[in-house]
């Protein structure tokens, strides 16, 4: 008996480790995801443009996206074809098109904005689900997502008043953005089943990086990569810091704690970037900001109880 009663508590308090451990990753993936958008408004103050910034940002994150799909993928088989021409669309629109819209958005918006707006992926996912699959849509879900555009809508009225004259433009960049990343979500769910999460990140992402250098190398001459010192650490410390560690630990983080909990604990992100925005940035923070952002998560919070 004492033997099993032994047993039991170390099995317990291995349960407990596992579960404290899982639920700090998340919460520092998620901090972690939101120093991107801080980084590229300091990376922005040195002169450099979205197209430039995007393909240091992926260039040095390459070599560890193809380590992952190579390390993810030991032991499986090939792709086949197909899986390739999904795999490219995938990495077109989930990472390569989403990013790029949410770089060139953050010229024109505060950090704080921008983090809100991504938040709303969720209720993206729901709406492309319906319109593509016809899935149903609750009267509640609507009600939750209502909530959440409130409370948007809040933080952008006050960002017009912050004599920002492109702030429209950045706003509609940025929502593009997260609606390209939902269409991702939603095209590429079965694809994760199959494929496996860890490999299909690795292997879209691959091919994001590809084309955001691609995109310089078209658009931008040669010249326009000398740029100052500090943005190569800044898109150095995004590629690693913000990008592709943030990746792992949210994957840890669900094996431990489960897929809904990780989400949940995802809601410290737009916190987490305000508050860096007010302290980095020197980004305002006023009644109309705090009560956007209460309307946001309490809009995907309750979408996430009803789903």
């Amino acid at each position: 008996m004492h033997g099993e009663r032994t047993a039991s508590a170390a099995h317990g308090g291995g349960h407990e480790r596992a579960f404290g451990i899982g639920l700090a990753l998340a919460i520092a993936g998620s901090i972690a995801f939101s120093g991107k958008a801080i980084i590229v408004k300091l990376a922005y103050r040195y002169g450099v443009d979205a197209v430039t910034l995007i393909m240091y940002r992926m260039l040095f994150a390459l070599p560890m996206f193809v380590a992952l799909a190579w390390w993810s993928g030991r032991g499986r088989p090939p792709l086949a074809a197909r899986d390739w021409r999904i795999v490219v669309v995938l990495g077109f629109f989930g990472y390569y098109l989403a990013s790029y819209l949410d770089f060139a958005g953050l010229q024109y918006v505060t950090a704080g904005l921008e983090r809100l707006m991504l938040y709303l992926n969720p209720t993206l996912v729901l709406l492309l689900s319906w319109l593509l699959y016809r899935k149903p849509v609750g009267l509640r879900q609507l009600g939750a997502m209502a909530i959440s555009y409130i409370g948007v809508a809040l933080v952008f009225g006050h960002e017009l008043t912050l004599a920002a004259p492109n702030a429209a433009l950045g706003a509609a960049l940025v929502f593009a953005s997260a609606l390209s990343y939902a269409l991702y979500l939603v095209v590429g769910a079965e694809e994760v089943k199959r494929l496996g999460a860890m490999r299909l990140t690795g292997l879209a992402s691959t091919v994001a990086c590809g084309l955001c250098i691609a995109q310089f190398v078209v658009l931008r001459p040669l010249s326009a990569a000398a740029v100052a010192p500090p943005v190569l650490w800044l898109s150095l410390l995004n590629a690693v810091a913000c990008t592709v560690a943030p990746i792992l630990m949210v994957m840890a983080a669900m094996e431990r704690i489960g897929a809904a909990l990780t989400a949940q604990t995802g809601m410290i992100g737009p916190l987490a970037t305000i508050t860096m925005g007010v302290l980095l940035l020197g980004e305002p923070f006023t009644a109309w900001i705090a009560a956007g952002t209460a309307f946001v998560l309490a809009g995907i919070w309750l979408l996430a109880r009803l789903r």
